[in-house]
């Protein structure tokens, strides 16, 4: 019986990085949680414990600083993309590279009505996401977000689904629909802005799930993904994940209340997991941009 290695990657995971733009006297701040992942010939580490070719994980955690310091952070695709290309250029072994980062989102607060020049709060759990991926001389970029909340007490039915011995959930005409967008989509290519492209598929995105009647979490999945594919012709992909969070109707009848869809719990779990991707017909290759 032969064995041998498989495909394979190390790196350092879960940088965290603050960065202050102290260029004026209204602060500029940068939340980030970065991860490196380095690829390439790595057979002898792992057959022979021969670390010749192993970029220490502590030495791209301190890359991570340095470049945050050398330049200006700027969006987090451009700064993926400068850190997996000096990881593959610098080392000979290092054939690929890919970088992961979640931009936390921090609010100015209001002072008198005026926005502070250097006090914020956290925005909410939302996180704006990337994926770089670097191999040899192409690159790919996967954007996206996460953990974004998003309700609407009305406009959502849920009916026509098979009934066996085991079902017990009713029918609804008018239900709450719940969920926490996680969405990612891939670029066509890196001629991109990013800043702009990303706020325009989050607001493609927010609109499509308020405007649209929906039958079903999975008839909204598609029309989201869709709507954004439309619009922005620089995406060629767009993949979500919807967990239905479930809001039951509260049976006040043992105190002699009605509920007329007024009174729900909250349930965070189990729940339903809705995902689905959207894709041009025309969209090229992934390549490893999803791996």
């Amino acid at each position: 019986m032969g064995i041998t290695l498989g495909p394979n990657q190390y790196g350092k995971a879960e940088v965290r990085l603050v960065t202050v733009d102290r260029s004026s006297a209204v602060h500029r701040i940068k939340d980030l949680t970065v991860s490196t992942a380095l690829r390439g010939e790595l057979s002898a580490t792992h057959l022979r414990g021969d670390n010749e070719g192993v970029l220490a994980t502590d030495t791209q955690k301190n890359t991570v600083y340095a470049f945050a310091k050398q330049a200006p952070v700027g969006e987090i695709e451009e700064f993926g993309l400068r850190l997996a290309r000096h990881f593959t250029g610098s080392f000979e072994n290092i054939t690929g590279a890919r970088i992961l980062i979640d931009e936390h989102g921090w609010d100015r607060i209001p002072v008198q009505g005026k926005p502070h020049e250097h006090a914020f709060s956290r925005s909410g759990d939302e996180k704006r996401t990337t994926a770089v991926t670097v191999r040899g001389e192409r690159a790919w970029v996967v954007s996206g977000l996460r953990d974004l909340v998003v309700l609407k007490s009305t406009g959502s039915e849920f009916h026509g689904f098979p009934r066996d011995e085991y079902t017990t959930l009713a029918e609804t005409d008018d239900r709450i629909l719940a969920t926490a967008v996680t969405a990612r989509w891939r670029y066509r290519s890196l001629d991109v802005d990013w800043a702009k492209s990303f706020a325009e598929a989050r607001r493609i995105m927010l609109e499509t799930f308020a405007s649209l009647h929906s039958f079903s979490l999975q008839q909204t999945l598609y029309a989201m993904g869709e709507a954004v594919l439309k619009e922005r012709p620089e995406v060629c992909e767009v993949r979500l994940s919807l967990p239905n969070k479930h809001h039951f109707a509260v049976d006040l009848s043992p105190f002699g209340l009605p509920n007329d869809n007024e009174v729900f719990h909250a349930a965070d779990r189990p729940y339903g997991l809705i995902e689905g991707t959207v894709l041009r017909d025309d969209a090229e290759d992934p390549g490893p941009a999803w791996d």
